[in-house]
């Protein structure tokens, strides 16, 4: 019995379309960047190399109280005590503010330590494990490890997020949905989450911005003092409205700030953090056992150290790496070819081999700018023959929700004496 041997299989143009072969160059996309296609809740700029979470307005207050505050006090108070009491003033009050600026938008922007998610081989893998582990009777098999730290049992909870376990000290953002390492906080006032790679820099930026609220609060009561000398207190604020307004301010911020302060040295002298204190992890009253912080190096300066002045851990999330195009579906019309919409597919210039053949074709996602057809010969009851073609995106449209859609295939045959192999 003699067979047809598919050599070649294109897409005729119709319709005012284009084959693939002389698709123009404009459809040729650049390859992306995988930040643009983070599963997060966040945003990135300068091309991926800073990131922030998408909720920035307290972030934006924080910035404007700070400019606002500061400008009022290096135009109004200033040049009075610069030329009353001394030219360190300004000074002073000058390195407190970058500094302030400075530890702010390294928080902001720097990514706080966010865990890839796993990718779906590992999660599949992942899954067999834990159903492998089992589970007695009809009960779920359980979503949780237990590891041993510095003879402390912690226990790792499974993320079905990011579907992995999460690492010790490790926690799910609800707001920028991702498992961020040594999770502290999610701060609004910065806009982003407070993690091992970031928290350094926020603990800088809690005590620098407790010392320009304090001195510029010292300093604005001495300036109005000074004045009050010689015309009264309200002959005062009158000559300077803009020094009452720091003072208002500046007194209702300092108190908290302060206090925020002093409870983020406590974390760091004892190595917790916020999470893990206020959910009370490691505290006594949780457990009749004896429950110690495991990572804890029973000492004030070592624990600082450890927090403030270790090394820097690199990011894990390469946003600046480029996507695979084999695994990584873009977002947009590309991402939503019809999977599993079946057309009737009608033939010509098939010669001797195709005459009133039917084929049926199941459109499914293969490349990055491509769709793939696979046609399968229904008329041959022995041994069906498959084929595959390759389209440009747009090219395939999915079928009329009243009726079968119509594409044309050209192919060349040939006939051959010898059945194709299996």
């Amino acid at each position: 019995m003699k067979e047809c041997e598919y050599r070649q299989i294109a897409l005729a143009p119709g319709n005012g379309s284009t084959p693939a072969s002389q698709a123009p160059a404009s459809r040729k996309q650049r390859r992306r960047r995988k930040w643009e296609s983070f599963a997060g809740k966040n945003r990135f700029f300068c091309g991926g190399r800073l990131m922030s979470g998408r909720q920035s307005g307290a972030f934006y207050l924080t910035l404007g109280l700070i400019f606002s505050t500061s400008g009022l006090f290096f135009g109004f108070d200033c040049p009075y005590l610069t030329e009353n009491l001394t030219l360190a003033i300004p000074i002073i009050a000058g390195l407190l503010f970058v500094f302030v600026v400075s530890t702010l938008l390294h928080t902001s922007f720097t990514d706080p330590g966010i865990l890839p998610r796993a990718t779906p081989d590992e999660a599949a893998d992942l899954e067999r494990q834990i159903d492998n582990s089992g589970g007695s009777g009809y009960r779920p098999p359980p979503r949780t490890k237990e590891v041993v730290i510095n003879g402390q049992t912690v226990k790792l909870k499974y993320c079905f997020s990011c579907k992995m376990f999460r690492p010790p000290r490790t926690s799910h953002c609800s707001l920028c949905d991702n498992c961020v390492e040594r999770f502290d906080h999610h701060c609004p006032w910065v806009g982003n989450c407070v993690g091992k790679r970031n928290y350094r820099f926020f603990y800088m930026f809690l005590l620098s911005l407790s010392f320009l609220t304090a001195f510029i609060f010292a300093c604005v009561i001495t300036h109005l003092t000074l004045r009050s000398q010689n015309i009264g207190l309200l002959n005062a604020l009158q000559e300077t409205p803009a020094s009452a307004l720091e003072l208002v301010v500046c007194f209702f911020s300092v108190w908290s700030i302060l206090g925020l302060s002093g409870f983020h040295t406590y974390l760091v002298a004892s190595n917790l953090t916020t999470n893990e204190d206020i959910k009370g992890s490691w505290s006594s009253k949780r457990s009749s056992e004896e429950n110690t912080n495991p990572y804890s190096y029973n000492s004030i300066v070592t624990n600082c150290c450890a927090v403030l002045c270790g090394p820097m851990p690199p990011s894990l999330i390469d946003r600046r790496g480029f996507l695979d195009p084999d695994t990584i579906q873009l977002p947009g019309p590309q991402r939503k070819v019809s999977q599993g919409a079946k057309t009737e597919v009608n033939l010509f210039d098939q010669g001797p081999c195709g005459q009133g053949v039917n084929f049926i074709f199941q459109s499914t996602p293969t490349f990055l700018f491509q769709s793939s057809l696979c046609v399968l010969n229904k008329t041959v009851p022995e041994k069906a023959a498959v084929v595959c073609a390759t389209a440009p995106p747009g090219y395939i449209k999915p079928p009329h929700p009243q009726g079968k859609s119509t594409v044309q295939l050209k192919f060349q045959a040939s006939r051959t004496g010898s059945s194709p192999s299996a």
